[in-house]
């Protein structure tokens, strides 16, 4: 027998809310049986928690649910490993693209503050000898 999760065993597990965990089944990317009075209560398979597992790790590398769905989705069909790895390796080098280029900007940024910093403290020493 396979072991099941509550909503609230999974939010303390992974350190989340259970409205985030419902957010997620809304997406699709979650898939909870019912049981309970009229289905009230979500019962979780370890297939539910891998899901969430691997969203959250796309999360962190930064990439939209849709494509972790996506790429999630692809990672539990049966067929050919190739495609799904040929198309993780696309949307890993358009995230990485991106980044690439935040931080790129992030150093133009932090080297203009630098100039600013300098020149604030050259007109202030400029300022304190004049007294």
């Amino acid at each position: 027998m396979q072991p099941t999760y509550t909503i609230g065993e999974l939010a303390r597990e992974f350190d989340l809310t259970t409205r985030a965990i419902r957010f997620y089944e809304d997406c699709g990317l979650l898939a909870p049986q019912r049981s309970g009075p009229s289905g009230r209560n979500r019962v979780y398979t370890a297939r539910d928690r891998t899901r969430l597992k691997l969203t959250l790790r796309g999360k962190r590398l930064g990439l939209s649910l849709a494509e972790v769905k996506e790429l999630v989705d692809m990672y539990e069909s049966p067929r050919d490993t190739m495609p799904q790895l040929k198309k993780f390796l696309v949307v890993l080098a358009a995230h990485r693209e991106q980044l690439e280029q935040q931080l790129a900007d992030l150093q133009i940024t932090l080297e203009e503050v630098r100039a600013h910093e300098k020149e604030a403290r050259r007109l202030l020493a400029e300022g304190e000898r004049r007294r």
